[in-house]
């Protein structure tokens, strides 16, 4: 299977480090940590990641599949709204074996509806570190 042959090859072998901004954001914000040299994410791409999430506010990690192991991560499909918008915006024009830094405003992430029973406090800007490990 060709998602598993490139996850494969591109995967890292440690979770990174997320350095968080000093204030909140209200735009998104798209950074190559690394850039990747395969396959490229497009509207409809169905994706296979890991990542690390940490609040803004308070600099806390909310959630990273490197904690869960190397199979962790299940497939989605970027532009569906399958995840939050700034997973939809922000990974258009990745590619795999690459490293990005997402910072996203609330009005892209969970709004001030929070998420998670206050895991994701209401108007959070997340900050994300996503190595893109595999497209289809």
């Amino acid at each position: 299977h060709n998602l598993r042959r490139q996850r494969q090859m591109c995967i890292r072998d440690r979770k990174p480090t997320v350095v968080v901004p000093d204030a909140p954001a209200t735009e998104l914000q798209v950074t190559d940590i690394v850039e990747g040299s395969g396959a490229e994410v497009e509207v409809g791409s169905i994706v296979l990641v890991h990542y690390v999430g940490v609040a803004q506010s308070t600099g806390e990690q909310f959630d990273a599949s490197w904690d869960r192991g190397n199979e962790a991560v299940a497939p989605f499909q970027i532009g569906v709204g399958q995840v939050v918008p700034g997973w939809d915006e922000g990974l258009l024009g990745m590619k795999v074996g690459g490293q990005r830094e997402l910072i996203i405003p609330p009005d892209l992430a969970y709004g001030e509806a929070g998420a998670g029973e206050g895991v994701i406090a209401p108007g959070e800007t997340l900050v994300f570190v996503v190595d893109l490990v595999g497209v289809a």
